[in-house]
């Protein structure tokens, strides 16, 4: 596939950052291709942010959107703004000793969460290690290993996303004030209003935000058409994405599809103020650590070994 029916107009594609830069300069006007000037393109731009809509206007947007996606990839696009629930704070689980690094929870997080298949954005990045080496240098891992067959032999994997930390780093650093925590744990971002400065990327010590350098490109067919604005609605150029604990599916009391997907049941998906849930009784009963705890982070993701010993086996 090679990209050339939307690419050939990224020419006259502006990011909000190009156009901020030339209002600021005093040339907005010239910021906007005259071409594009129509009502909705200007109303992106001036959109206000996401916390300071009211529900009118939240409505129309939304409904527009739905609109404008439903036509542009022929399928009956659902865009929602589902607020948080009561008394829900989300927590994830990762079983070590149990993953298998065979990647399908990222092919899966790409299909439900719409993201770009060229240039290619994947919110889960899977990391490989020796297991005689000290592993949790992230940065010295092998994120690239392609083998017949998983798991390898003296080998083991860490799966790293977005740790939706309770002091994020990421937050702090915008100047825009784009990206930010809700009242359910999850770091969310506002599109429209993202001007891709990418200080939320230098800020993250997990390398879990992703650049679009180029133009998102998600093919008709693959469309994931139930969204959440907040969420898995299609991107543009010059924005920064993340994970969101599939924001569409986890407000609506669903499983991440990660979680869904993974064929050996490491991941472990739920509420940390139930008392009863999964998570609770792991954070309990098992040994748990967090990625570089020691910068005060505080991530709502766990690391864990179960008691048992790794899945056997091989997958291709």
């Amino acid at each position: 596939m090679s990209g050339s029916t939307h690419k050939k107009d990224s020419k006259s594609q502006v990011t909000r950052r190009k156009f901020l830069a030339g209002f600021a300069a005093g040339a907005a006007a010239l910021a906007l291709p005259l071409g594009n000037a129509n009502a909705s393109v200007w109303e992106e731009y001036f959109r206000q942010h996401f916390k300071r809509l009211d529900k009118d206007e939240l409505k129309d947007i939304l409904a527009n959107l739905e609109k404008e996606l439903s036509e542009k990839y022929k399928k009956d696009v659902t865009v929602k703004a589902t607020p948080p629930m009561d008394n829900v704070v989300f927590g994830y689980a990762l079983d070590l000793s149990r993953c298998i690094g065979c990647r399908r929870c990222v092919y899966a997080c790409v299909d439900e969460n719409n993201q770009s298949r060229d240039p290619q954005i994947q919110w889960i990045k899977v990391l490989q290690f020796k297991k005689d080496e000290k592993w949790l240098d992230l940065e010295s891992s092998n994120r690239y290993y392609k083998p017949e067959e998983v798991p390898e032999e003296g080998r083991f994997y860490v799966p790293v996303q977005c740790q939706q930390c309770k002091n994020p780093p990421c937050v702090k650093v915008c100047p825009v004030q784009a990206t930010w925590k809700e009242l359910d744990g999850i770091v969310v971002v506002d599109y429209n209003w993202c001007v891709g400065c990418r200080f939320c990327m230098a800020a993250c010590p997990y390398g879990a935000r992703n650049f679009n350098w180029g133009r998102p490109y998600v093919p008709k067919e693959k469309l994931n058409p139930k969204m959440h604005y907040l969420g898995n609605r299609p991107r543009s150029k010059g924005i920064v994405e993340k994970c969101t604990f599939c924001i569409q599916k986890s407000r609506e009391g669903r499983y991440t599809a990660c979680v869904e997907v993974c064929p050996v049941g490491a991941r472990k998906f739920g509420n940390l103020l139930d008392p009863t849930s999964e998570i609770r009784y792991i954070l309990k009963h098992k040994r748990v650590f967090r990625l570089k705890e020691e910068l005060g982070t505080n991530p709502k993701f766990f690391y864990f070994f179960s008691m048992g010993s790794a899945v056997k086996g091989k997958w291709r």
